[in-house]
């Protein structure tokens, strides 16, 4: 329609799976990039050459929607949306053979043996006193996490639900919301605050894992940390008026 435009994040969030290995990563990838240069981009962190690569589309819900088998198109031209996977399926053939890992042979060695080696990881870092045999470096990094987390949840007793707020995170623009929730939660340590935002700039419906901590929308729900909430006269705006 003449004098409306759709103005969609240039970026989304997706999860990353594939035939190669059996972890899950998440990416950050851009929505005008073809699905050639995608694959390019892909070749780094799943190690299966964009030449052998079928790529599978899954919504959040982990349900299959469709492969990306069109190169020239753009990345964005497909339903991508934030938290949704990609499946990238090695047809070369190659590592076939690795991956049933009961048939790859395991070297095994007791906690004792590689304690008294004088060559492995261990010895150089005792030696040198880095990583966790700093026990000062430790005792500070501890004492830091402490004070963070006291800061969190200093700021968190501030908030209350039903308030109004900004929400600023570094990296991402500011939004505008309501505090739905305020404390600990399953998902993560420390203190998170749960968000109703006034646009569908959220992950999920104030769901997480399973487990429902307040209730909106789908994509307007958002937990972050409190030192990254505002509470104050935000008032909703009225984004028809936009239009």
């Amino acid at each position: 329609m003449e004098g409306i435009s759709v103005i969609s994040n240039p970026t989304v969030d997706v999860r990353l799976t594939s035939t190669m290995s059996e972890f899950e990563s998440n990416k950050r990838f851009n929505r005008g990039i073809t699905i050639a240069e995608f694959k390019a981009k892909l070749e780094m962190v799943v190690g299966i050459p964009s030449s052998s690569m079928e790529l599978q589309l899954f919504s959040i819900q982990d349900k299959f929607l469709l492969k990306l088998e069109d190169n020239e198109a753009l990345f964005g031209s497909y339903p991508v949306d934030d938290d949704c996977r990609i499946h990238v399926i090695d047809r070369s053939g190659q590592g076939a053979e690795f991956s049933d890992l009961s048939k790859v042979e395991k070297f095994e060695i007791t906690d004792d043996a590689y304690e008294k080696r004088s060559d492995s990881v261990r010895s150089f870092l005792k030696k040198k006193k880095l990583g966790k045999f700093n026990e000062e470096e430790e005792r500070k990094k501890e004492e830091l996490k402490e004070a963070a987390e006291e800061r969190e949840k200093a700021a968190c007793a501030d908030i209350t639900t039903g308030s109004r707020c900004q929400v600023k995170v570094v990296g991402q623009p500011t939004k505008l919301g309501t505090v739905m929730y305020a404390g600990t939660a399953d998902f993560k340590p420390g203190y998170w605050v749960g968000i109703k935002y006034d646009e569908p700039l959220g992950k999920h419906d104030g769901s997480v894992n399973g487990k429902r901590y307040f209730e909106c929308e789908p994509k307007y729900g958002a937990f972050v940390k409190p030192t990254s909430v505002t509470v104050g006269d935000f008032p909703e705006e009225d984004y028809l008026d936009e239009i």
